[in-house]
């Protein structure tokens, strides 16, 4: 049985001999004047014109003094129709590549060819090579099932090789540029500003998670990495400005499953002089605006669930659906009808019992019946540390949640910006983080002394690229290109490297 070894052995034999013949096989340049797919698209116009081309060998096959290969690059494939009496001999000066000596190219070398478009007799657009040079020499065959890579732990391992052999997964990732450009140019168009907000947080907040600690060593502080880009948002707009957001990455040392991961982008803002209703009209704008630019259509199916983002937003109680899913009062049941009820749900308790955790656990089992899209208003106080309370009942917030396929997609509310009343949620949220509760706020004295200076009405909204997962109907590692994962290093890696 030929191994990885073997294989390897073999290549580098081929790297050394052409090394023998002079030829160069990384070189520093390279020549490109049009993608694959331009050529191909418009190919009346380049019939018959010279074209250089380059990209990576995935297929190759010989017939008496004619090659024929497929060549890749980011933009699709082309087929090289290659004539042994037209393409030039090996030449070290040229660093061209003769019939005889391409026996010493492998599937996955990248090559650099000119040539002339044409088709061929079966139709098939072409570069009838006339020079062929190599540009990096594969040292590893790449797996040999083209039809496409689907070992997850190849995927997620090595993103490289699916990348390289699955040309839609690399059609997905630009569906994901183009979902972010989307999202920022919507931002910038209705007015608001793009600003920079610290990774590394002495005080972490703005969200109910465990964060990732650090060490500062010039400082010799620690630090946090940070779970949300909230309350330094806010500062900026206790600072004067009234539009901004920020686009970039968060930090939550949780579990992994389809819908987390610990490290993922986020879009948030804040706006000041508007509330939550203000914000979830812009919400679901940014929603239809993004499945329009992106996806060309607004209907979508994410498992069992089949949605359309241009129906209207339904309004969903969190108090009514927890009563009418549960038979529970969350403000008048005991914390222990409430284990009870998850109890029967078979559903893990939290680690520390509380009212607020207790009542979480009780929604993420409610919101899976929900479709959407819809919004999840009427959240209560003692969930939301950071959201203002209702004039028309104190123990409620104006908060909402964008519910689509059974998940949450995005969180805002109006802002607290009372001083006293933010010191007593934090207060509180800093008593349940000493009795164990590693999610809960921490105190933040210094935003307490900004909102004593003085911060507008403002409302803010934050939803991270799990909303592409969704729009998308794949998982949360499926959907990033290097998730993270446990070291591992297999017993052919040591031995190639002698490790």
């Amino acid at each position: 049985m030929t191994t990885l070894t073997d294989l390897r052995n073999i290549r580098l034999e081929k790297l050394t001999r052409l090394k023998k013949l002079g030829i160069n096989s990384y070189p520093s340049q390279s020549k490109k004047d049009h993608s694959n797919k331009e050529i191909t698209q418009n190919f009346n116009k380049f019939n018959g014109k010279k074209a250089t081309l380059a990209g990576r060998i995935i297929s190759w096959r010989e017939h008496s003094g004619l090659a024929f290969a497929d060549l890749s690059d980011q933009s699709g494939k082309i087929q090289l129709y290659i004539k042994k009496d037209n393409l030039e001999e090996t030449n070290a000066q040229k660093q061209t590549i003769g019939f005889s000596d391409l026996k010493l190219l492998d599937i996955g070398d990248f090559v650099e060819a000119l040539g002339k478009i044409t088709k061929t007799q079966r139709g098939e657009i072409s570069l009838e090579v006339a020079q062929i040079k190599i540009l990096a020499k594969s040292l590893r065959p790449l797996p040999e099932k083209w039809e496409g890579l689907k070992d997850p732990e190849i995927i997620f391992r090595r993103r490289y090789l699916d990348l390289a052999i699955n040309e839609d997964r690399r059609e997905m990732f630009v569906r994901k540029a183009k979902f972010w450009e989307v999202s920022r140019e919507f931002m910038k168009k209705k007015g608001f500003m793009e600003v920079e907000t610290p990774i590394l947080e002495l005080v972490t907040g703005g969200a109910d998670a465990k964060p990732f600690v650090t060490h500062h060593n010039t400082l010799d502080q620690d630090f946090f990495l940070r779970i949300s880009a909230e309350l330094y948002e806010k500062r900026l707009i206790g600072g004067g400005f009234e539009k901004i957001f920020v686009l970039g990455p968060n930090f939550r040392n949780e579990g992994i499953d389809d819908e987390h991961l610990q490290e993922y982008y986020q879009l948030e803002w804040y706006w000041a002089y508007a509330d939550y209703k203000d914000n979830m009209n812009l919400v679901k704008e940014l929603f239809q605006h993004i499945a329009k630019e992106v996806y060309g259509k607004t209907k979508f199916k994410k498992d069992n669930h089949e949605f359309d983002l241009s129906d209207k937003w339904k309004e969903i109680d969190y108090v009514e659906k927890t009563k009418e899913r549960f038979g529970i009062d969350i403000f008048d049941d005991s914390e222990e009808k409430m284990i009870h009820a998850l109890k029967k749900e078979n559903a893990q308790l939290p680690k520390k019992p509380n009212r607020q955790r207790l009542c979480d656990a009780l929604w993420k089992i409610a919101r899976k019946e929900i479709t959407g899209p819809a919004f999840l208003v009427n959240e209560p106080k003692f969930v939301s540390p950071l959201a203002k309370s209702q004039t028309k009942d104190e123990r409620l917030t104006e908060r909402f949640h964008v519910i689509i396929a059974g998940s949450e997609l995005g969180n805002g509310y109006s802002e607290l910006n009372d001083p006293i009343d933010q010191l007593k949620r934090f207060k509180e949220q800093q008593k349940a983080r000493d009795t164990g509760d590693e999610e809960a706020q921490m105190l933040d004295l210094d935003y307490v002394e900004m909102l004593e200076y003085g911060m507008p009405p403002t409302t803010g909204y934050g939803q991270s690229e799990r909303v592409f997962w969704f729009l998308e109907g794949i998982t949360a590692r499926e959907g990033t290109l290097f998730p993270q994962m446990r070291y591992k290093l297999d017993e052919t890696t040591k031995k190639l490297y002698d490790i």
